[in-house]
């Protein structure tokens, strides 16, 4: 994978909080979502699986966090040192997806895209959802509709997890903007309701929406080469066929059943919350092959 040098970070897209993340409660999720004024839950992305399978854990076991002086309209210029470092990619990665879907929402499922902004924090920080820290991993809170990652958090994707190639990161931004349209076009509302209707299949559904999540951003992934900045820039020169194999390895180590065995316990089925291994990696893979966002029926009619 390589970025345009050419390519404009867009910093109205990204909330660089870093400097000033901590204050308040922090939540100590437990395995337990984070509830929500409008009576959900936070649509989570990845790690809380690890609270689910060791128990719960704090900020300490997950990332380390650390303030940031970084300004990224001039540290990441086009053509500048630091265009390459970790929060000028993930604002291009932004960009993209955003650029990606403020396209595809509309003519595919007839509604406007809204755009949704990613705060950089480091360690805790306030949002919409209640107060996070970075032992929740990327999450999406569709109260305030904001990403939410502590980039420190890629570096436990690679030594916890062992995701590893670069393309990981963008696959993790492009789930949780999968979450993004799931709220816009309704699916995340309807999987409440089916959780309140039917709270014993919390889970179940729980899964459901994570693949579809996957499975959005294997669409986005088929369509990325062909996104490009605010100036009509493209964003990226090359995606190859190892960057996507790089994003599915990262779908498959982030696996409930991985997890799980990683965390030293045995498998518990009854416990996932975001699908096994083989089901991440086949739903990434069935937006990817497909790029039609119609093929990721996770659902198949159950809402």
């Amino acid at each position: 994978m390589e970025i345009n040098e050419n390519a404009q970070v867009d910093p109205s897209q990204i909330d660089d909080v870093r400097s000033r993340s901590g204050g308040g409660r922090i939540v100590g999720l437990g395995g337990i979502p984070i509830p929500t004024s409008k009576g959900g839950l936070i649509v989570t992305a990845i790690a809380v699986v690890l609270a689910l399978a060791g128990g719960g854990f704090g900020v300490s076991q997950f990332t380390g966090g650390g303030d940031s002086g970084n300004n990224l309209s001039t540290d990441c210029a086009a053509g500048s040192s630091g265009h390459h470092d970790t929060d000028c990619t993930n604002a291009l990665y932004v960009e993209s997806i955003q650029e990606f879907w403020g396209k595809e929402m509309p003519a595919v499922f007839n509604k406007p895209y809204q755009t949704a902004k990613t705060e950089f924090f480091s360690g805790q920080t306030q949002t919409g959802c209640g107060a996070a820290d970075s032992g929740v991993g990327p999450f999406y809170c569709p109260v305030d509709n904001e990403v939410y990652i502590d980039l420190t958090f890629y570096d436990e994707l690679v030594d916890k997890f062992g995701a590893k190639g670069e393309f990981a990161q963008p696959y993790v931004l492009a789930h949780e903007y999968g979450h993004h349209i799931q709220d816009l076009i309704g699916t995340e509302a309807a999987v409440t309701r089916a959780e309140q209707r039917d709270p014993q299949d919390q889970n179940k559904y729980s899964v459901m929406l994570e693949l579809q999540a996957d499975c959005y951003a294997g669409v986005w992934a088929n369509h990325a080469a062909d996104t490009k900045d605010t100036h009509g820039t493209p964003i990226f020169t090359s995606i190859t066929k190892q960057d996507i194999s790089d994003a599915i390895d990262a779908a498959g180590a982030v696996g409930d059943d991985a997890i799980q065995q990683k965390m030293g316990g045995g498998v518990d089925e009854s416990q996932f919350t975001h699908g096994s291994s083989a089901q991440r990696e086949h739903w990434f893979s069935t937006g990817y092959d497909s790029g039609d966002p119609k093929s990721c029926d996770t659902f198949g009619g159950s809402l």
